[in-house]
């Protein structure tokens, strides 16, 4: 099986898990232990993917400062309570054997914190699949394309034109763009909702679900 690619970075929020009642539940407790102004279910969703200050920042028009505070209580909760509420999304398993079967190298790059990265990810045996699992650092200081440089250096790439990165949002198309990778959006997650919104960044296409990511990375599948 001729193979387009040699590594493949996937995101993990929308790419490879549904996280959306883990994450919302534990940004409610947040609202409610600080008393902040209730959010509809869409603004909720909209704290899925993105670090966790800059969506207090957005959100709520706060300062670092007090984003930093909220980011706090959001993370011991979902850290003792919510991380994982989360499902695999449906044929993701069999996309992974199919890669590992053709000799394609298999990592991570996402914007949960390190520790939850490597917790979920093996909650959910995605590390049979890899062991390049790269997450944020607590301060929020590492950028997607920080994240997923890292994760190329340790799974030894020497050209980048044999990587494709593959996520549900901009902030993955941007940071691939940014470091000069390929970059594959899925609509079946949480940002892009049709390939129209993949198409309004550098990307070589769009997948509805995940069977469909097979075709951008082996010959005649």
């Amino acid at each position: 099986m001729k193979r387009k690619y040699d590594y493949v970075i996937f995101d993990v929020d929308g790419t490879l898990l549904d996280t959306a009642e883990g994450v919302t539940s534990a940004v409610r407790h947040t609202i409610e232990k600080e008393h902040l102004e209730s959010l509809t279910e869409e603004q909720l969703k909209s704290f899925i993917g993105p670090p966790i200050q800059e969506s207090f920042r957005r959100v709520f028009g706060v300062d670092m400062v007090r984003a930093q505070e909220l980011a706090a209580i959001f993370r011991n909760q979902y850290k003792d309570a919510d991380l994982l509420k989360a499902v695999p999304y449906e044929g993701i398993y069999e996309v992974c054997d199919r890669l590992r079967q053709a000799g394609v190298t298999v990592g991570v790059a996402t914007y949960k914190r390190q520790d939850y990265a490597e917790k979920i990810l093996k909650a959910f045996h995605f590390d049979k699949y890899s062991h390049y699992l790269y997450g944020a650092d607590h301060e929020n200081k590492l950028k997607k394309m920080d994240i997923i440089e890292l994760c190329m250096k340790d799974m030894g790439v020497k050209d980048k034109s044999r990587v494709l990165m593959i996520g549900d949002s901009s902030h993955d198309a941007i940071g691939a763009e940014k470091i000069e990778v390929d970059f594959l959006g899925v609509t079946y997650g949480f940002e892009f909702q049709t390939e129209s919104d993949v198409r309004k960044y550098k990307a070589v296409g769009a997948a509805d679900k995940p069977a469909e990511i097979l075709k951008y990375i082996l010959q005649g599948e």
